[in-house]
């Protein structure tokens, strides 16, 4: 079975990594997947800090969400594993959540405490349940998160589209009352219970014997995920503080 993650959905390469370059070398393991995460996890945290006390404008703010757009796709979609790029995707993405977090925190004092707190909660609440075994991402559970993701990002789009008409004064479905609580609930659930799917691919990535360097992906993936939980918290809670 695939994870739905598109940026850990490698299993279509598993038959070739007897025969790839480097693979008689050293494995991937769980300990190289922690170490790649936490790499790029502190240039997205430096970068982070770094616009939020000075934060990005206009065009600068734009043109570093759009490379690390590109980025995510580029580093997602290809098969060959290139940890620069991925470094360049943490910054600017790290560049844009400093930002982001700074217009909020101007709104709601004390909100970026909270939703990194929420995140990390978050994250080993899911860990804890996968481990358990309360968790798994079966066939089943897999097309239902698939599903239910696909729709969430098709609503979502169609509230950016109302927030240029001053729905929820101009901040789409999200900016209604009720109607946004629940969207936003429902983009923390979906975001956390991806992690499950980043879990099982990284373990089956290991027990298929991928080359070290496949952790990059691993982490990159983790990154993604992480960055997604911590926006839709960010959301949440200033809908509820609001």
């Amino acid at each position: 079975m695939q994870s739905s993650n598109p940026v850990l959905n490698q299993n279509r390469y598993a038959t070739f990594y007897s025969s790839a370059p480097g693979a008689s070398g050293s494995r991937m393991s769980i300990d190289e997947v922690v170490t790649r995460t936490g790499i790029l996890l502190i240039v997205l945290l430096v970068a982070a800090v770094a616009s939020y006390a000075v934060p990005l404008t206009g065009v600068l703010f734009f043109g570093a969400l759009i490379v690390g757009f590109v980025l995510c796709i580029v580093n997602s979609i290809s098969k060959t594993v290139r940890p620069p790029l991925m470094v360049l995707y943490s910054i600017c993405q790290g560049l844009v959540v400093g930002t982001i977090s700074r217009v909020y925190n101007d709104y709601y004092s004390g909100i970026v405490t909270q939703a990194i707190i929420g995140t990390i909660a978050a994250f080993v609440g899911i860990l804890f349940l996968y481990k358990s075994g309360k968790l798994r991402a079966t066939p089943k559970f897999t097309r239902i998160l698939l599903g239910a993701v696909a729709g969430y990002f098709v609503l979502a789009l169609i509230s950016l589209v109302a927030s240029f008409f001053n729905v929820g004064n101009g901040m789409g479905f999200y900016g209604v009352t009720g109607l946004g609580l629940l969207m936003s609930l429902a983009g923390v659930a979906l975001a956390s219970l991806f992690l499950v799917l980043d879990f099982d691919q990284i373990e089956r990535r290991i027990a298929q014997g991928a080359p070290a360097i496949e952790a990059w992906r691993s982490g990159f993936g983790l990154i993604v995920t992480l960055v997604w939980i911590y926006l839709e918290i960010l959301r949440l809670i200033s809908i509820l503080r609001r």
